[in-house]
C-alpha cells in the first residue's frame, strides 16, 4: 500500500484522483493530516503551484504527499486562463463565471485550440518528482454536458465528439489531463517496485 498525503481542498479533484489512482494507493485528506489551512499558491505557473503545494504540506507533516495543478491553456488568449484557471473571473470562485468570461473572449474568434494540464508534485523522502498530462483539445461556442467540474462543459478533447462534460465519468478518466498524469505517476512506483 502506498499513502501519501493529497494536497488539495478540491473535492471533485480528490475524488477524481482516488477514482483513477488503483486501490494500492492510499489517500489521505489533508484534514486527516491535521492541516485545516488553505494552501499556498502564489508561484504564479502551474508547475510552481504544484511544487509549493506539495512543499508546505511535506513541511508540515513530513508525510510523502501528492499534489495537483491544473490549467486550461487557451491559445487565441496566449495561454490563458492558465495558472489562474480557477479564479479566472474573480472571486468568490465560480465555474459558470469563468466558462462565460472565456466564451465571451472568444467570441468570433476561429481559432479554438486549447489545451488542458495537469501537474503532479510527488514528495517521497523529501525529494520533489513531477509528472504531467496534457490533453489537445477545442472550445465550444456553447457550454454542453453535465458532468465534470470547472471548464469540462466547454472543452473537446481532439478526436473526440463530446465534451469532458458530457462524457461519463469512466471515458473521461481514461483520456483527461489528469488521468495521464496519473498514469506518469502509477508508472513511477511501479518501476520503484520492480527495480
Amino acid at each position: 500500500m502506498i499513502s501519501l498525503v493529497l494536497a488539495s481542498n478540491n473535492q471533485h479533484k480528490v475524488t477524481e484522483i482516488r477514482k483513477i489512482l488503483p486501490k494500492s494507493f492510499d489517500l489521505v485528506s489533508l484534514k486527516d493530516a491535521g492541516i485545516t489551512s488553505e494552501l499556498p499558491e502564489n508561484k504564479g505557473t502551474i508547475f510552481g503551484n504544484a511544487s509549493q503545494k506539495a512543499g508546505f504540506v511535506w513541511e508540515a507533516t513530513g508525510i510523502e504527499c501528492l499534489a495537483d495543478d491544473s490549467g486550461l491553456e487557451i491559445d487565441a488568449l496566449e495561454g490563458r486562463p492558465g495558472v489562474d484557471s480557477a479564479h479566472y473571473s474573480g472571486f468568490p470562485i465560480s465555474a459558470d463565471r469563468n466558462m462565460e468570461l472565456v466564451l465571451s473572449q472568444l467570441k468570433g474568434q476561429k481559432n479554438r485550440k486549447a489545451s488542458f494540464v495537469t501537474v503532479l508534485a510527488l514528495i517521497q523522502e523529501g525529494v520533489c518528482h513531477h509528472f504531467e498530462g496534457r490533453v489537445f483539445g477545442t472550445i465550444t461556442e456553447e457550454k454542453r454536458g453535465e458532468n465534470g467540474f470547472g471548464y469540462d462543459p466547454i472543452f473537446i478533447p481532439d478526436g473526440q465528439p463530446l465534451t469532458f462534460a458530457e462524457m461519463d465519468e469512466k471515458m473521461k478518466n481514461e483520456i483527461s489531463h489528469r488521468a495521464l498524469a496519473l498514469g506518469k505517476l502509477k508508472a513511477f512506483f511501479d518501476l520503484k517496485e520492480g527495480s
